[in-house]
């Protein structure tokens, strides 16, 4: 586990100042074929405007945007936790778009990422997380490693960045 990489959650005013650190990785992830929501090629302009979007949210107290920075300040990784349910669903949230630059990979940053993510949810008075990915991606390995349980699988459920078909595996955790 690397030391040197530094994790916070971004406060609402600090957000205009990682929108461009954010596009990098997720512009990285697409790339790298991530199937996280957008096809390649993904502009630059595209992933600005998804990270306002989710700046605001943050500032609308939705959504909780956690960051990994290296000893540089650069951001390597980042998730998310939706805070913003149903009012019959107040107790659960939705971890989302939990993404490592591929140059920051094996390192131990998406385990960090969901630990505290985790924290953030207990810390809002969330006790049950739902998450999905991508079916056979190596982010199921870092969700089971961490307790998450899975649900169920479907099949063809999205397409991957170059357009193929995958299935979407979900899981949840109950926090205590």
């Amino acid at each position: 586990m690397n030391s040197e990489i530094k994790l916070r959650r971004v406060a609402a005013h600090e957000i205009d100042d990682c929108v461009h650190g954010l596009a990098e990785v997720l512009i990285d992830c697409v790339r790298g074929g991530a199937s996280v929501s957008f096809m390649q090629p993904i502009s630059h302009e595209k992933a600005i405007r998804f990270w306002q979007s989710v700046a605001e949210s943050v500032i609308r107290d939705e959504r909780a945007l956690l960051v990994a920075e290296d000893r540089g300040g650069r951001i390597v990784g980042t998730v998310q936790l939706i805070m913003a349910q149903p009012e019959n669903q107040p107790h659960r949230a939705d971890v989302s778009k939990m993404l490592v630059h591929r140059n920051a990979r094996r390192q131990g940053i998406a385990q960090r990422l969901m630990a505290e993510i985790e924290q953030i949810a207990r810390d809002e008075g969330k006790t049950v997380l739902v998450l999905d990915t991508t079916t056979g991606s190596d982010a199921e390995r870092v969700y089971v490693r961490a307790g998450w349980h899975c649900v169920g699988n479907i099949p063809d459920y999205a397409l991957m960045p170059d357009g193929t078909l995958s299935g979407t595996t979900f899981y949840y955790k109950q926090l205590s």
